[in-house]
């Protein structure tokens, strides 16, 4: 029986590859991913661990290394969830960071790591985020493009509160640049914001392994 098979391997799906499906998938809409955030935040560490989800270690990893022996910067965490990033460059050395992600439960969970100083609650768009000019050294962000989550329209705000030379470090699901609606214009432009001379790209790296099984893709650009 067709439907005994479905059902069977449904249930066999660990925990943390179905609640990335269930808040990334086609379609979703903005309210229902901030729900299903708003009842995941105190298990969402737990359901993806470090081994389960690179991407804020490689994005870490990715900024450190590209500002060499510099950890006097100061970093906003954008999409910053439950804090994974910023524990990963904590780890590193970085002590002068800020959160910035919709949801107030992810948030209030990120607090309890104590590595970030501020904490800001908005969505990254198109909206004049209430951040001033050449704020920061440096963005780091993982996960935030997909559907109902962050798309390309953001990119300008991004590059507004850094300053110039500092840097943007960005990380996601690597297939969803060619399959999600909401990823497939975010190269385009990129490259277009680097032809009207406001940032150029440092790297761009794929990797094995980024999220319960998936390639992903990293990309360093710096702002001009």
């Amino acid at each position: 029986d067709p439907k005994v098979t479905l059902t069977s391997k449904m249930a066999a799906e660990p925990v943390e590859e179905k609640m990335v499906r269930k808040v990334t998938r086609k379609g979703i809409q903005t309210d229902e991913m901030l729900d299903i955030y708003k009842t995941w935040a105190k298990e969402y560490d737990k359901d993806l661990n470090a081994e389960e989800y690179t991407g804020p270690r490689k994005v870490a990893a990715a900024l450190a290394r590209t500002l060499g022996d510099r950890r006097d910067v100061r970093i906003l965490d954008v999409a910053a969830g439950t804090g994974l990033c910023g524990q990963e460059l904590s780890k590193l050395g970085f002590t002068d960071l800020d959160a910035l992600d919709a949801s107030q439960d992810m948030l209030d969970v990120a607090k309890t790591k104590n590595v970030y100083k501020n904490f800001l609650k908005d969505f990254l768009g198109p909206n004049r985020l209430h951040i001033e000019d050449d704020t920061y050294d440096a963005i780091s962000g993982s996960g935030l493009f997909c559907d109902g989550h962050v798309t390309s329209d953001c990119l300008e705000q991004l590059i507004r509160v850094v300053k110039p030379g500092g840097l943007i470090c960005l990380a996601l699901r690597e297939e969803l640049l060619r399959t999600s609606e909401a990823c497939k214009d975010l190269e385009p432009r990129m490259a277009a914001l680097q032809s009207e001379g406001l940032w150029e790209r440092v790297s761009k790296e794929i990797f094995p392994s980024y999220c319960v099984g998936f390639e992903g893709a990293i990309f360093v650009y710096k702002v001009l």
